[in-house]
């Protein structure tokens, strides 16, 4: 309206200008000047004209945000159709279409962020279908044929969840970092998750058996909750060397260490790792291990068979081992190297018949950091 007025007042002043002059003493005629019905023509053309324009505009959005819905609506509609149909190939019965149902749900992940956590855990559900291990490979039976298929199957999900947390992303560049993923009570025969990324969310193994084949997790542990409560390790090999832990909670309480070899050379830097679990017939290998920052518990481990070798360089955070039972296992810190931090061995529940083994000088002469118990048990 300030615009209006003022173009009203300039078109008064134009034909004001264009009059002749009134003679003096002479007033001002009692009727309209002869300019003022065009100037409310004008006025009410352009009020006509701003309100026709601003009713065009809101159509237009009207229409605009309509049209958007209808485009969000059949996007929805055609997501959940490509969700419909991977799921149903995942649940078939031939291993080639589960294969394709694999790659079209983790190409619908990439594709649905709304729902890609919901894509994962079907993936992952996959996983803790169930399934048993075959020891033989041979003769190639139908049988033995048909499990080797299925093995194939369940590790092309694994190779599908690395690669979407890898940092040298392959396929469509989408990361799947951040979420959770779900493995609990699955079963393990091989597989590799090697060089995955875990910064977020939540990674339950509990319950899982690591049964046979090799497993690769040297990935990166530095914010996720990983969960490996009463995991069973009862054969085959579990790779964790250069996985690197550096923050988050990683869990193996309870876990069982029966069979196998299990290779721990990893990088503790931050977090907390809590190893209270049970070593009975495995080969558990620390080498190389770099213990730098970590909260590391072996807190009421019980180390009652096999293996378990800690050649590993201690120089910074904290292991312990209180309330440890040290009844059968070898358990071999001969070629560790103490450089800092603290290794805790003060107080043991059971410190024989098999304690700990140290090097002549480290067993007469404790470097600072550790501490034993003292001598004659606990």
């Amino acid at each position: 309206m300030t615009m209006l007025t003022c173009i009203v007042d300039s078109v008064g002043l134009v034909l004001t200008a264009g009059l002749p002059p009134q003679p003096p003493g002479q007033g001002t005629p009692s009727t309209s000047p002869w300019w003022a019905p065009l100037v409310g023509g004008l006025g009410g053309a352009l009020i006509g004209g701003a309100i026709a324009a601003l009713a065009a505009w809101f159509s237009a959005r009207q229409l605009r945000q309509s049209a958007q819905e209808e485009l969000g609506h059949e996007r929805v509609r055609l997501l959940n159709e490509r969700f419909a149909t991977a799921a149903g190939l995942l649940g078939h019965e031939e291993p080639a279409c589960q294969l394709a149902g694999i790659h079209a749900m983790a190409g619908l992940a990439d594709d649905w962020i709304e729902r890609r956590q919901t894509c994962i855990d079907v993936l992952s559900a996959f996983l803790r279908m169930p399934y048993t291990t075959e020891a033989t490979t041979s003769p190639p039976t139908a049988e033995h044929l048909t499990w080797q298929a299925n093995r194939e199957v369940r590790h092309t999900v694994i190779r599908a969840i690395r690669d979407h947390l890898q940092d040298g992303l392959s396929g469509s560049g989408t990361s799947w970092e951040g979420y959770d993923f779900d493995f609990t009570g699955a079963v393990f025969d091989g597989g590799s998750f090697s060089g995955a990324r875990f910064s977020g969310g939540t990674v339950s193994f509990s319950g899982a058996t690591f049964s046979g084949g090799t497993v690769d997790l040297s990935a990166t542990f530095s914010g996720s909750e990983v969960d490996f409560t009463g995991a069973r390790f009862t054969g085959g090999e579990v790779d964790f060397r250069d996985a690197t832990f550096s923050g988050g909670k990683v869990d193996f309480r309870n876990a069982e260490f029966s069979d196998g070899e299990v290779d721990f050379g990893a990088t503790f830097s931050g977090g907390t790792v809590n190893f209270s679990a049970t070593f009975s017939g495995s080969e558990v290998d620390f080498t190389g291990a770099r213990f730098a920052g970590s909260t590391v518990y072996f807190s009421g481990a019980t180390f009652s068979g096999g293996k378990v070798d800690f050649s590993a360089t201690f120089s910074g955070g904290a292991v312990e081992f209180s309330e440890a039972r040290f009844t059968g296992s070898r358990v071999d810190f001969c070629l560790a190297q103490f450089s800092g931090g603290t290794v805790d061995l003060r107080r043991p529940r059971a410190w024989w018949p098999r304690p700990p083994e140290f090097d002549d000088v480290v067993g007469e002469s404790p470097p600072v950091g550790l501490r034993l118990p003292h001598r004659g048990g606990a």
